[in-house]
């Protein structure tokens, strides 16, 4: 099997294991009997007929194809605000499973293309809001949520618009603001996030079943926290805005808005009738692609759940990890120090949660040679957006892994490179990186080389920020990751093989 096969194996592996069906089965049990019950993870809920359901995200279709199945006739509405589009793709590749029956009782309302949300998602969240504020404490409220809800759930506290509120997103977002800071200031900027869900269905009981795609599995800020009651922070939100230079070109509404909640008295609410629950996350699809490299003969490492930073930054890093186990055979000491001396540097400067170096290098460099290597990592990477061009956060890296790749090998690594084959693979488990149809993209140490024989300048396309113009041009495109919407959401997979060239 080709090394790029082996990578495609594992990312689909990964995302298989996170689809929301399996989850949702091992998360809600009906009781059936004289009094039917609803467990959710251990927690038993009365049923006579007053079972809601409402979500929002990437992955809820597929969740609530299977809550459905499960609970049957017990269910009396739902409302769902999903992707736009994903209904027919899930159609077109087979996954049936994922879709609801004819005669299903749960709405669904498509929106936020290209993941920004738009009238059509501030419609679906008008309903939810409205099917939430219709309940009483006779009635169960049961919320999906996934990655993908902040878009899917509009709801922006006047006088601030939909156009204004998703211009502070873009504004954020491209001066490369963390999903933690993006949703930070969403919640402080909107009805529903920031527990405006739950307080909504008060005194309904509401249970939020949750597929996290953000960094620590911080359910306040997964879609923005809409069932997590907390008071907003806005100290944090005006450090955010200074720290990105954006306070002065804030809309005047959002400074409006931002400065009633900073004067404004909130009393604590109580939350006893909510319950939140994690039943996915990307250390599960890890743990997974780890299973199935094992299984292909690879020396498999995961590094950490928890990756993050600027691209530039990480594409360095994973640089180096392919250099130094490219260098195993060599008795080249001082070049492996020099180099991992920099590895450990920039780990330090990344502060990367779960990596641990020193116990990874000891591995590495105690292994054999001829023994093929699988590093696996997963996490969420910022883009600072300097260019134009079109391109998501995945396809960024994994070329500029291949332009680090290259320099190492025209700065005197290249013998030591030259015998292996070195794959590296970055894909968005949602199948949407960026505002694109691809979820990544592949890459290798050869890759620039051959661009450039090709008359591609690798360097101006990063610059422009235009990485998925690149790889649909370079080569027919064979290097894009093309999945579809796959219908759940746990954040990103990079994974790095490297073997033996003739292994």
């Amino acid at each position: 099997m080709a090394i790029m096969e082996h990578g495609l194996h594992l990312f689909r592996s990964a995302v298989d294991t996170v689809l929301p069906g399996p989850m949702l089965k091992k998360a809600l049990v009906l009781e059936t009997g004289r009094h039917p019950r609803l467990v959710v993870h251990g927690l038993p809920f009365d049923l006579r007929r007053n079972l809601y359901l409402v979500g929002f995200g990437k992955a809820v279709l597929g969740m609530a194809a299977v809550a459905e199945s499960i609970v049957g006739n017990h269910l009396a509405r739902g409302i769902l605000s999903v992707p736009q589009g994903i209904q027919a793709t899930l159609q077109e590749k087979g996954m049936r499973e994922m879709l609801l029956k004819p005669q299903s009782r749960i709405q669904v309302m498509e929106g936020a293309k290209h993941n920004l949300p738009d009238r059509e998602s501030l419609k679906a969240a008008s309903a939810i809001r409205e099917l939430a504020e219709g309940l009483t404490a006779e009635d169960l409220l049961l919320v999906l949520i996934s990655g993908g809800g902040s878009a899917l759930l509009p709801a922006p506290a006047p006088p601030v618009t939909l156009e204004e509120k998703e211009t502070v997103t873009k504004l954020l977002a491209s001066k490369g603001a963390t999903i933690q800071e993006l949703n930070t200031i969403r919640k402080s900027l909107s009805v529903l996030k920031g527990g405006g869900l739950a307080r909504a269905a008060f005194p309904a009981q509401v249970v939020s079943l949750i597929l996290s795609d953000i960094i620590g599995d911080p359910v306040d800020l997964i879609a923005s926290g809409p069932t997590v009651i907390s008071p907003p922070n806005i100290q944090d939100c005006f450090q955010i805005l200074a720290k990105y230079d954006l306070i002065n070109v804030m809309p005047e509404s959002v400074h409006t808005v931002l400065s009633h909640l900073a004067t404004e008295h909130v009393p604590p609410t109580d939350s006893v009738h909510v319950h939140n629950v994690i039943i996915g996350s990307n250390r599960l699809a890890l743990e997974e692609a780890k299973r199935q490299a094992e299984n292909l003969g690879y020396l498999t490492l995961v590094l950490s759940d928890a990756v993050c930073g600027e691209v530039s930054t990480v594409a360095c890093l994973y640089s180096l990890f392919i250099q130094l186990v490219c260098l195993r055979a060599t008795g080249n000491d001082l070049l492996k120090g020099k180099v991992g001396e920099a590895l450990s540097n920039l780990a330090k400067e990344l502060e990367i949660p779960g990596l641990n170096l020193v116990d990874t290098l000891n591995i590495l460099q105690g292994s054999q040679a001829e023994i093929p290597v699988c590093l696996l990592a997963g996490g969420e990477t910022t883009v600072q957006l300097a260019g134009s061009g079109k391109g998501g956060r995945n396809q960024e890296l994994a070329l500029r892994v291949a332009l680090e790749l290259h320099r190492a090998k025209s700065s005197g690594h290249g013998s030591s490179l030259d015998k292996y084959q070195a794959l590296f693979l970055s894909g968005a488990t949602d199948g949407q990186d960026g505002p694109t149809e691809a979820a990544g993209a592949f890459s290798s140490q050869e890759l620039v080389g051959e661009a450039e024989q090709a008359g591609f300048n690798v360097e101006a396309f990063l610059i422009n920020n235009d990485s998925y113009t690149f790889f649909s041009s370079f080569q027919s495109g064979s290097h894009l990751l093309l999945t579809g919407l796959t219908g759940t959401n746990v954040m990103d997979i990079h994974t790095v093989l490297i073997r033996a060239k003739g292994g």
